[in-house]
Order: C-alpha cells, then structure tokens, then sequence
C-alpha cells in the first residue's frame, strides 16, 4: 500500500487508498461505507501524486467537519 487514509464520522466510513502498481498501474480507489465508489488504474506517476495530494485535502476537509481518522482495514 502506498497510500491508505480512513476516516469515521458515526456510522459512516470514507476510504482514500493508492495501491502498489501492477501490470494495470497503481490502483487509486475511494471508498463509502466500505463500498467502491470509484476506482481507476493509473499508469503515470505524476497524475497517482496527484491523486493522492487531492485524497489528503479531502481527508484535511473531512476532519475540519468532524471526521476521525481510524487506522485503515488491511484490505486490497
């Protein structure tokens, strides 16, 4: 895992996850819930730093609203 931030506000749960590349790229997803909402492979290094600068304002964004970040779940 290159990348892994989750974070809880009572019952709901977000997820910002960068995994390591395969022979599809880096797997960049974003979870609800513990539900894919959206996932794309990327093969280009500059647009998965990308990715993961805009999953950090997003989890800085969550916790000005409230949000905890919880240690992420091992899953893929």
């Amino acid at each position: 895992m290159i990348f892994s931030k989750q974070l809880r506000s009572l019952n709901h749960t977000r997820a910002f996850v960068v995994g390591e590349a395969d022979e599809r790229g880096w797997e960049v997803r974003e979870e609800e819930d513990n539900q894919i909402v959206k996932r794309t492979w990327l093969h280009d290094w500059h647009r998965v730093e990308h990715a993961m600068m805009s999953f950090m304002l997003e989890t800085v964004q969550l916790r000005s609203a409230g949000w905890i970040e919880v240690p992420s779940s091992p899953t893929s």
